[in-house]
Parts: structure tokens; sequence; C-alpha cells
């Protein structure tokens, strides 16, 4: 085995309130300059809806992700071939347009406008060209029009479903929304990486953090084109690449990155996995029917004495590894097996994984367009939802439902658990069979229930120390063997360089 730390994280959709604090936590601390004012590092999506780029999900457009060549992959868009064949003009390249044209107000015309009988306005300004521009889109344009032919029936993500079932999610008393809040998910087989013809992205070996050597970066872009999540972008201003760093400075010091800490809704938990680095072709090459199970499944048991020796020979610190075994990545993942990867048809093997909001019908019209309840029980059952379970499907587990389900079930008895705990108005039999079948002691439903709604802040982020200490000694150590620095100079550099 070949064993290697990831920090990964788990987005809670239950409890997101779409309020975009960590949005603009983000943009101030790593976008707020020039070349960047299009780039949202963290954004938030409205769900149904077509997402920032605009349709960022159908990979027909903009060939983003791997797809499967008989027992192996290959990239979708990118690739030796394929990018000489594109090297001046990318057609799978998304445009500004489709993110948005970043603009700011000329608030300086309502103190200098001269006096008149109508109020001053600050028209929109280009950030880009410093001219007077319309508006006609945002980074979270569905927010605003959400429901609309334009976005909301335009999700990519109805392909599935029927055109009943399409048309059910916008009925009155069945229109719903949901928020997805979404970052680099530092994939373990990242197609940007793969895609790069300058080698200058890479995963990080403590951490599997994926960033972009800036020195190294000739702005070929292909890594835009890559990537099926759209989280890299190019900076037309110093005409490098950039993406989320997962605010490594911050873990390295003990913090969490800023999108999390500034989190309204503690939404978001970070910690670290353990994953078989052996197995990474093998489970992005699995079938369709195959591809979540052997996901969730390559990352392995941080408490097993055989996975730890393997880690430590791999050179994993003890420290690490007893992070892991805190993780609260690793209790939604694998413990409880109610967090699920976004989009894993696309192969990269995210690190993100999101519990699916429990969206409930509570009423319905009726044939006399009176409204009544459309369930008996307190809890509507997980089939009567107004989300259909084929479109969470279509987001999380590649169209299988039964994972769906699975995953519902078990939030569904931790529900009535704690009802009845709190209240005690159930029948206790009913709660009974309800969490046996969901496979859900009383003991599990109580853990998931803490880090869910009562979880404190060194609970939601377990970041193991950096140890930067020992890759400084290392380097040094393999310098004075082969009489280098340890960054390539036969000679040492003067002091002063």
């Amino acid at each position: 085995m070949d064993i290697r730390a990831q920090v990964s994280m788990v987005f809670h959709l239950d409890k997101c309130i779409g309020c975009h604090t960590c949005s603009v936590a983000c943009k101030n601390v790593w976008t707020d300059r020039r070349g960047a004012e299009y780039m949202w590092w963290n954004n938030v999506e409205t769900k149904p809806g077509t997402g920032y780029p605009t349709k960022w999900e159908d990979q027909e457009i903009y060939k983003g992700g791997w797809e499967k060549k008989g027992d192996s992959i290959a990239l979708k868009g990118a690739g030796k071939l394929k990018g000489l064949k594109n090297i001046f003009h990318n057609p799978n390249m998304p445009t500004l347009e489709d993110y948005y044209h970043p603009w700011a107000y000329k608030y300086s015309d309502l103190f200098t406008a001269p006096e008149g009988n109508d109020q001053p306005i600050g028209r929109a300004i280009s950030l880009i060209t410093g001219e007077p521009i319309d508006i006609k889109s945002g980074p979270n344009w569905d927010d605003d029009l959400g429901g609309s032919p334009d976005y909301a029936r335009k999700d990519v993500n109805f392909s599935n479903l029927s055109a009943a079932e399409q048309e059910s999610m916008f009925q009155l008393e069945q229109m719903t929304l949901q928020y997805l809040p979404r970052i680099c998910n530092h994939c373990l087989n990242p197609a940007c990486v793969a895609s790069c013809p300058s080698g200058a992205l890479y995963k990080r070996g403590e951490d599997g953090v994926v960033l972009i050597n800036q020195e190294r970066c000739r702005a070929w872009r292909m890594c835009v084109t890559a990537c099926p999540y759209k989280k890299t972008y190019y900076n037309w201003h110093t005409g490098k690449s950039e993406k989320c760093i997962l605010c490594y400075p911050r873990l390295e010091s003990g913090q969490a990155p800023a999108c999390m800490h500034s989190c309204v809704g503690r939404i978001r938990y970070l910690g670290v996995m353990l994953y078989d680095a052996d197995r990474i072709e093998q489970v992005a090459s699995s079938s369709d029917k195959d591809l979540v199970h052997n996901h969730l499944n390559i990352y392995v048991d941080p408490n097993d004495p055989q996975v730890i020796a393997a880690a430590r020979r791999c050179g994993i610190h003890d420290s690490t590894i007893e992070a892991a075994q805190k993780s609260p990545v690793y209790k939604f993942v694998k413990e409880w097996n109610i967090a699920l990867p976004l989009h894993p048809e696309y192969r990269t093997l995210p690190n993100l994984f999101y519990v699916p909001p429990m969206l409930p019908a509570m009423a319905q019209m009726d044939e006399n367009g009176n409204y009544e309840t459309k369930s008996k029980d307190l809890f509507p059952k997980v089939d009567q939802n107004r989300v259909p379970l084929k479109y969470l499907a279509s987001l999380f587990s590649n169209g299988d439902t039964e994972a769906i389900t699975t995953v519902y079930e078990k939030l569904l008895s931790v529900k009535y658990h704690r009802r009845n705990e709190t209240v005690g108005d159930l029948s206790p039999d009913e709660v009974k069979d309800l969490m046996a079948n969901a496979k859900v002691d009383k003991d599990t439903a109580n853990a998931i229930f803490r880090l869910t709604s009562l979880a404190t802040f060194e609970e939601r982020f377990v970041i193991p120390p950096a140890h930067r200490e020992e890759s400084i000694e290392m380097l040094e150590a393999t310098a004075d063997a082969k009489g280098e620095t340890g960054f390539g100079f036969k000679e040492r550099p003067a002091r002063g360089m």
C-alpha cells in the first residue's frame, strides 16, 4: 500500500443558508486584485440552475474531466494531441461572458453630478475596460432569477428527468431551491494536473493540496479546459493560471481556510483522510456502476494497525495519523456514509463531499384547489421530497438513486430518534424499526446529531501540524549528500541572493 494523507472537506447542504459570506471572505483574501476580478475561488450556486460559469456541468460543451476508454481513462478535452490541435484556438474554453463581466459602480457621479430634476445614479463600469456596460449576468445570477426559463429550467441535471418530473419542481407547492457552495476539490486524480504541458500544476505530498507554480505556468490554459468543475482560472493581467490553494498558509499555522472559518451556517468540515495511492488508476477506471463505491473505498481506516504501519513506512507523521483518526470528514464519508462526491462521473476522485439536503414537501393542492398535508407523518418519507431523487443522484451519485435513498434514510432516522428523545411523541416501535432499517443505532444517531448541530470549532476542523521544519531538514540533508543546496543549485548561492 502506498498510503498518503489528503486534506478533505465536507459541506452539509441542509445547513447552508446561501449568505455568501464564504465567497466574500475568499474574494477579499485572494482575488481582490487586477486580473482576478471575475474569479470566485469559492462560489455559492442556487440549484436548480446553470451555475458559474454557466452550464459548467455540461461536458459536451467544456470537455472537462476524464472519460473511460476501454479499461483505462483519458482526458476528455485536453492532452498532448488535443492540446496541440487547440493551441491557437480552444473551442471548449469558457469565455468571460460564460463567467460574467465584472463591474463596479461610478459612485463619484452621485457627488459630482450637476444640479437637476433627476436623481443622479452611479453607472455600472467594467472593471476590465473601464467603460460603461449594461449588466447582463453575475456570479450568482441564478439566485435572483431562480425558476426562470433562462436559468433553473436549463439545469443540466434535468436531462435524466421526465418532463413531468421537471415540471413538478416548478409547481407552487413543490417549488424548491437549494444552495451548492463550491471550491476546488483538490482531487486524487486531478485532470488539471494531467493536462498542464509545462508541469506547473502539482499535488503537495504532505496534504494533497493542488497548487500552480506561478514560475512554471506558461498560460496554455489547458487546466481551465480540463477541470470539469471549472475551478482553475486565467489571470489576464499576469498571464498566469490561478486556483483555490485551500488557504495552505493558514493550514500550516493551524487555522481553517478563510471560507470555512467565516461560514455562518457552520456547514463546513475539514480533516485528513488516508488513502491508497496505488489504487487511483484502478478506481478512476471503474465502471459507472462501481465508481462511487470504489471511490469511497480508496480511503483506508486510520485506526487499522496495518494501515498505520504502512503510513509510517510512507513517511506520514504520527500527528497526521492521529488527526486522521479524529477527522470529521472520515466520520461523514466512511463511518456514517452520509456524504457523497459532486459529479463523480468526471473521474477526478474529488475530495470535497456533500451531505445532500432534505427538502420535504409538507402540503399539496387537491383537485378542489385546497391545500392538504401531503404526509400523515411528522417527517415525510424519502419519496415525498420536493426534489426528485433522480435530480440529486445526477449531482452526487452518478445517477444511483439507491445511494441517495440510503443517505436520506439515515438522516431521517436521526430526526426521528432525536424527536423521540427530546419530545417523546412518536411511537417507540416505529422509531426502532426506522433506525434498524437505516442501520443506525442510538450512539451513531447521537454522534451524527452532535457533529451536525453542536460541534465545536475544534471538532469541525481537525488540522494536523504541518511539520515544515522536517521538510527543511530533509532538503538540507539531501543537499549535503549531493553537494547541492536542495533547490537544484550546484553551488550554494551567495548570502545576499
